[in-house]
């Protein structure tokens, strides 16, 4: 069952995955202008490049020209570094090296340090692998010099992972005091276990001492109807040697014939009545002891099988109050860490934290929150805050790759794409469309009432990040990075009740919503950012 089960999703992957390519090639094919195709050209290099390479090259070719005629380093670079990659599959190394150069300079120019990194690390590979060591060196140096231009410092990385190394050090003895605890139960279970073996092995022995007991009162009755025989025996000669006298007598006369005749009777008739009295007494002792034995074998199975009864029903309780605990402890750690973290800490004590290349983050925060709380009881202020919040746990609920990381305040913060799988940012834009019209409702029906209502700003940015639990206690699911600052800066540059994205976002989903360019807005510590409002999700079109 669980093989066809598995076989019936792996279908229905490749069926989705089909579909994405067919539709993203209409979408290449429709598009008008070059920016559009550039970005759908790099999205199919991408989705062909484990399957077809040739494909992945013809896209990523086509996404970097596109880019070089628009002067756009960044998707420059990224087109350049698929390229690479594609040429890595068909196993040729010259190529690779011309294309990983070409991205790491197209990243250097628009200043992406992760792309930088990766490129790096794959050239100082190639050279390594024809062993030339210098060329190698000469790469990184490169590298190094243009971080150090730029003032980047690793040593906070190393700090930060420092830390969380320590903190997964304590959880980790944590769960291991809560190992030995269990340990200690079950070597309690174990005792009474080796108890009630002992007990059981004293039955045998009794059972084995009575059966020899058995065995030799058999012996004695044995004995006793030997004798029985033997007495048997010595009637018959008696009786031989009567009638010989009988011939002796019979010169005799009649009254010494009857004097001995009545005397060798009452001989006879005496000894028939010892013999029946000895018979009578060994029936009666073997009965007697045959009643005792069978009592006492009663009675000990009788207490072996009440001793049973009463251990298996303390084992099967106690079974439970670990299975029930057991249980429990799963379902509190899922509801603070996401399924594989919490799989990962019950398999190996510890989780590590994890790097990835495409994270779409939202943060939506409350519009005039401190005025409208001053309207309100705590009570009423926390109801509504709760209805609120449970209907965007709801909504981001209906979508598997989107994870809630937490809320601060009036703040509600969720992230998609923390699987090692492609994800698009296509439903947590959508999730932000219902979590507005959701509030535009409420705001509808509280103004009929007369009563304040919640607007929210939404903003939504997408690009590398860090996550991982942090924590020694009461653990913490969290992401950092330079996105979930700009994702920030989206929502506080938003206006009340819309969706305000960031320029890598929109060319992530254009081509399933419509949007509105705001043009760059001056964000904080930021410069000036390309913003777009999303407007609606565009029509299916039919394939």
């Amino acid at each position: 069952m669980k093989a066809l089960i598995t076989l019936l999703l792996m279908s229905c992957a490749v069926a989705a995955w089909s579909q994405s390519i067919e539709e993203l090639e209409q979408q290449l094919s429709q598009a008008e202008n070059s920016k559009d195709k550039m970005h759908l050209a790099l999205k199919l290099g991408e989705s062909y490049l484990r399957s077809d390479a040739d494909k992945a090259l013809e896209y990523g070719k086509q996404s970097h020209n596109l880019a070089t005629q628009l002067k756009q380093n960044a998707m420059a670079a990224r087109s350049a570094f698929l390229v690479a990659q594609a040429y890595e599959r068909k196993n040729d190394d010259r190529n690779v090296e011309v294309w990983m150069r070409s991205a790491q300079n197209f990243a250097m120019k628009a200043g992406d340090s992760d792309l930088i990194i990766r490129s790096v690390d794959r050239r100082s590979r190639l050279a390594e692998k024809v062993r030339n060591y210098r060329r190698a060196y000469e790469i990184n140096q490169e590298a190094f010099a243009f971080f150090s231009n730029k003032g980047t410092s690793i040593s906070d990385l190393e700090s930060k992972y420092e830390t969380q190394k320590l903190q997964i050090e304590k959880e980790k003895k944590e769960l291991e005091k809560e190992r030995d605890k269990l340990a200690f139960e079950v070597a309690n279970l174990e005792v009474e276990r080796d108890q009630l073996t002992t007990d059981k092995s004293s039955l045998e022995q009794r059972q084995e001492q009575l059966v020899r007991e058995k065995q030799k009162v058999e012996q004695e009755i044995s004995t006793k109807e030997e004798k029985l025989a033997e007495v048997s025996t010595e009637k018959e000669k008696a009786v031989e040697i009567i009638r010989k006298k009988e011939e002796e007598v019979k010169d005799l006369t009649r009254e010494a014939l009857e004097q001995r005749t009545v005397l060798a009777e009452t001989e006879l008739d005496l000894k028939e009545t010892q013999l029946v009295a000895e018979q009578n007494r060994n029936l009666r002792n073997l009965t007697f002891f045959a009643a005792g034995f069978i009592l006492v074998l009663a009675m000990l199975f009788y207490g072996r099988f009440r001793s049973n009864k009463k251990a298996n029903k303390i084992l099967a309780g106690k079974n439970a109050i670990i299975e029930n605990e057991r249980k429990r402890s799963d379902e509190l750690l899922l509801n603070i860490l996401p399924a594989t973290i919490a799989g990962e800490l019950k398999e190996f004590g510890k989780a590590r934290a994890h790097r990835y290349e495409e994270v779409t983050v939202l943060f939506s925060d409350f519009r005039n929150f401190t005025a409208i709380a001053e309207k309100l009881s705590p009570e009423e202020l926390v109801e509504e805050l709760d209805k609120c919040f449970k209907a965007f746990d709801f909504i981001i609920s209906q979508y598997e790759d989107i994870e809630k990381i937490k809320t601060i305040g009036d703040a509600y913060m969720c992230a998609s794409g923390l699987t090692n799988q492609q994800t698009y940012p296509d439903n947590i834009v959508r999730a932000a469309i219902e979590m507005q019209e959701f509030l535009h409702e409420q705001k509808q029906e509280r103004m009929r009432l007369g009563k304040p209502f919640f607007e929210a700003r939404i903003g939504i940015h997408t690009g590398p990040a860090v996550a991982g639990v942090v924590g020694v206690k009461k653990f913490a699911y969290d992401i950092w990075g330079d996105t979930v600052n700009i994702a920030s800066r989206m929502e506080i540059h938003c206006e009340p009740g819309r969706v305000n994205i960031s320029e890598v976002t929109y060319n992530k989903v254009s081509y399933k919503f419509e949007c509105e360019y705001r043009g760059k807005v001056e964000a904080k510590n930021k410069g000036a950012i390309d913003m777009y409002y999303v407007i609606k999700e565009r029509a299916a079109i039919a394939v």
